[in-house]
């Protein structure tokens, strides 16, 4: 079975300062671990998918 190609998931890690909020490189994320942190992201497009929510009559 052949690999998928990388860059093909739905979604991407992104750093983000822990006190702003802001969005910051992974590198620099995680440089200062105590004060950031690295997460997943839904790329455009996949974001939430409506799961948990009743269905509607």
């Amino acid at each position: 079975m052949a690999k998928k190609p990388s860059g093909t998931g739905k979604t991407s890690l992104r750093g983000r300062d822990a006190s702003t909020g802001q969005f910051i490189t992974v590198k620099e994320a995680r440089d200062r671990p105590k004060t950031t942190t690295v997460e997943r992201v839904p790329k455009p497009g996949y974001g939430d998918t409506g799961r948990g929510k009743s269905p509607k009559k």
